[in-house]
């Protein structure tokens, strides 16, 4: 498929057309920028990699005239035959959480989220709207800087204001996702390493910047906020300020909140501290002397180290730090600054391969001591691309499901339960003993067992907890939010069999007590057979939307993982809360959504119906 992707903006236009079908995807990469007097900066790649990159001064005007322009430039190139379109849009808000075909609700969608992002979602819905009347016959679809950071928890998203004001959208919802999640898959395949085994610290380092801690494949916080002003210093944005300073500045030099905002995202970060946004330029003042350049460089590398170790914190360590963007990518002593202070994590940086790095388009390259715990990697992003596939997989999945009848799921309510390991058995009843089956559950080979523990915390005891067989390799606990508090521990969410960092419980048999890690609050999950799943279109580790209940109890439950497998009955698992906050009755219906499309499956509770 070929896909002609857009990020319009309100000083430039990026455009280029993707291939998926071969091995060098992108064919045509483009660029107008710096528009004066009549004219702009034309910058153009031809045949991807291999072309030579050409710049022309041109006479186009503004954006609109830009974008008008594309039709001939792509005929003239002899690239002017694609399949879809794909748009970047900067916000979508809690509601638009992937990619969708545009249509005039998306656009309303848009619209409404444009108070989040007045800077960026203004231009990219121009740029939707000319592409809409040039290509009127061409399937649009826009992918969300915002959508891979759905997954960031409630206690990391939220702002600790007023209620009313967290109603109105005020929360932290994170950008570069289209970035951060391709470089994530970028250094799975470098490291030949599952995504959802690794503990990620993404730096996406350009005039725009942000850090992203992805644990287990999933973004659990990030450093831009609620909007892209939060965070790290940038080009000429602040980052992090105390909001104190609005109205101090408001009393003290009679500014406007409009002023004060348009100097914190234009007047700021390295051009204020060291007279250029250009990394490059302030480099080379802080070798010649100068004071203030030297100041930008240590608050810039600072700040980015302050945020490496609260993310390791945030994800009970960390595996792999990888840079990306144009400093990331190209700066050496930038790298080495923020690398060289965190000795205490267990990262050594190799000085020889850092300063010799050749980067090439698609390439990933390791730049860590042989001695060091974490992996250091380089890589070029690609957000264009990441672009691209997701409309592929939206406009595929679109296909699929137009070609088939809907499905019904059945859904089952997880009580908190317990899986033991052998030595844990023995400890809890006695040597050599084995557990009773009391009766065998739905999915193949499970079965609960007669016996029950007692789990004890801090603040207090949860008794007759089932135990669930067979026995596993390590002993794990899964409970509610609800539970946690009862405990007084706190859980994290995560997907079975991810235990690492996990917080000690004591455990407490006929026969004795164990104090063993393990304690998890399941994350919501859906067992799916591979027949169903090659059917519907869908892979292992999947995420889907699910809407579960009616009326005022109607509930979406986002980011719900499928977990493929020929052994599995197709079935999904939520925990007590999650049921009680939806409403679930024998009778509730809801549906089952991919998040590369719009199409839905039916679902229902597992005592009303089952699997047809």
């Amino acid at each position: 498929m070929k896909i002609l992707v857009f990020n319009a903006g309100s000083s430039s236009v990026k455009f280029g057309i993707f291939d998926t079908r071969i091995d060098d995807p992108r064919v045509v990469k483009a660029e107008f920028e710096h528009f004066l007097d009549g004219y702009c900066d034309l910058h153009f790649q031809l045949r991807g990699e291999q072309g030579e990159t050409l710049h022309h001064r041109v006479k186009v005007t503004d954006v609109e005239h830009a974008i008008e322009n594309i039709p001939n430039l792509l005929e003239q190139w002899g690239y002017d035959d694609f399949d879809a379109i794909g748009h970047r849009v900067v916000h979508g808000g809690t509601l638009l959480t992937a990619a969708v075909r545009i249509d005039n609700k998306t656009l309303s969608l848009i619209e409404d989220a444009t108070p989040l992002a007045p800077l960026h979602n203004p231009a990219n819905l121009s740029g939707i709207y000319l592409c809409q009347e040039i290509w009127p016959d061409k399937p649009q679809v826009a992918v969300f800087d915002t959508s891979f950071h759905q997954t960031i928890p409630e206690e990391a998203y939220s702002y600790a204001i007023p209620k009313s004001w967290r109603q109105l959208g005020v929360r932290r919802y994170g950008f570069h996702g289209t970035s951060h999640h391709y470089v994530a898959l970028r250094v799975a395949d470098a490291l030949q390493t599952p995504l959802s085994d690794l503990r990620i610290i993404s730096c996406h380092l350009g005039n725009g910047a942000s850090v992203c801690a992805i644990n287990h494949g999933v973004s659990v916080d990030t450093s831009m906020g609620m909007t892209p002003l939060e965070g790290l210093v940038m080009g000429t944005r602040s980052g992090d300020v105390d909001p104190g300073l609005f109205s101090f500045l408001s009393r003290h030099s009679g500014m406007s909140i409009e002023e004060i905002e348009r100097q914190l995202y234009h007047n700021s970060g390295l051009k204020a501290l060291g007279g250029s946004s250009d990394l490059r330029n302030i480099e080379q003042q802080a070798a010649e002397g100068s004071s203030d350049a030297q100041l930008a460089i240590n608050v810039y590398a600072y700040r980015v180290r302050k945020y490496l170790g609260a993310y390791s914190a945030v994800m009970g360590g960390v595996d792999v730090v990888v840079f990306t963007g144009g400093i990331g990518e190209n700066s050496a002593t930038m790298r080495q600054r923020i690398c060289d202070q965190l000795h205490f994590l267990g990262l050594s940086l190799d000085v020889n391969k850092n300063s010799s790095l050749q980067l090439s388009a698609f390439d990933s390259q390791l730049i860590n001591h042989e001695i060091s715990r974490i992996k250091v990697i380089v890589t070029r992003t690609s957000e264009q691309w990441m672009i691209a596939k997701e409309v592929q997989q939206h406009l595929e999945s679109v296909r699929l499901q137009e070609n088939k009848d809907n499905c019904v799921i059945p859904v089952a309510v997880s009580a908190r339960h317990v899986h033991l390991s052998r030595h844990a058995v023995e400890l809890l009843f006695g040597k050599g003993y084995q557990l009773n089956v009391l009766r065998t559950l739905r999915q193949p080979g499970s079965w609960a067992a007669v016996e029950t523990v007692e789990l004890i915390g801090p603040r207090g005891i949860i008794s007759n907890v089932r135990i669930l067989g067979p026995e596993r390799e390590q002993t794990q606990i899964e409970v509610s939010r609800t539970d946690t508090f009862t405990l007084g521990i706190e859980a994290p969410v995560r997907a079975s069999g991810k235990l690492d960092n996990t917080p000690p419980i004591r455990l407490r048999g006929p026969c004795g007590e164990l104090v063993t890690r393990g304690m998890i609050v399941a994350a919501r999950h859906i067992h799916m057979h591979s027949d169903d799943a090659l059917a519907w279109g869908l892979n292992d580790g999947d995420l889907v939307d699910v809407e579960l209940g009616e009326g005022e109890r109607r509930t979406l439950f986002a980011n719900t993982k499928v977990r493929v497998n020929g052994n599995f009955l197709t079935e999904m698992h939520i925990d007590t809360d999650e049921a009680n906050a939806a409403g679930i009755t024998f009778s509730t219906k809801g549906h089952l959504v991919n998040k590369q499309s719009d199409s839905i499956v039916t679902i229902v509770n597992k005592k009303q119906q089952t699997l047809k």
